[in-house]
């Protein structure tokens, strides 16, 4: 069997499916928002504090521990597979987080917007049609110069030397590239083997994959 996906992967803005939320798109996507923000919140309360400090010998690299709050939107995007879907998961996790209690208040909530929109950029990008590693990678990346832009302007890190806020703004990209982008994709890719995301299309994606890849007579 070696059936084509270029049609599921590819859509092309102006298939009117890939702008139709479903109902159950809205469902898994406040779903993993909502999981997502469980994770923010111990992110910022257990992991940066725990965490940070085993950096501070080169001041700025604490920027790598940003993708724990940047995954959502590349996690949301991957799954649903719509225009704002980044935006939204990102955003749901935010309020969630800064409603369970964060120390960094309302701002949460404008940082998560606009790493949703970084995110959201990368699958832009490629005109929603790579939903693949290197889609996922690129979204993970553009969030991470998302929140490298807005750590490094608007907190305190404003008033540290140009070398540890550039440290910090690199460490950051790196984070989002491999924490946000490259742990989803793979997170992805595990629950569409388990048919979890039977009703989207990177289920059906990971089934024709397997498909293929189990027929001997396929190329």
């Amino acid at each position: 069997m070696n059936t084509s996906v270029s049609a599921s992967a590819r859509p092309g803005l102006r298939n009117r499916e890939l702008w139709r939320w479903r109902v159950v798109d809205i469902v898994v996507a406040s779903v993993v928002g909502v999981a997502a923000g469980a994770i923010f919140w111990a992110w910022g309360n257990f992991a940066w504090p725990g965490l940070s400090p085993l950096l501070a010998f080169t001041p700025g690299l604490e920027g790598l521990l940003s993708g724990g709050w940047l995954f959502a939107g590349v996690l949301g995007g991957l799954i649903v597979r719509k225009p704002g879907a980044a935006v939204y998961t990102e955003v749901v996790a935010a309020v969630v987080s800064m409603l369970i209690g964060t120390q960094w208040g309302f701002s949460v909530l404008i940082w998560g917007f606009i790493q949703g929109l970084g995110a959201e950029i990368g699958f832009a990008l490629f005109l929603y049609g790579n939903w693949r590693l290197a889609g996922a990678l690129t979204a993970g990346a553009l969030a991470g110069v998302a929140v490298g832009f807005l750590d490094t302007t608007f907190t305190s890190l404003a008033a540290q030397i140009f070398e540890v806020r550039a440290i910090y703004f690199g460490s950051a990209v790196v984070s989002g590239l491999l924490i946000a982008g490259l742990l989803s994709w793979v997170i992805v890719r595990a629950l569409a083997a388990t048919g979890a995301l039977d009703r989207f299309a990177a289920g059906r994606e990971a089934r024709v994959v397997a498909d293929d890849e189990d027929d001997p007579t396929s190329p």
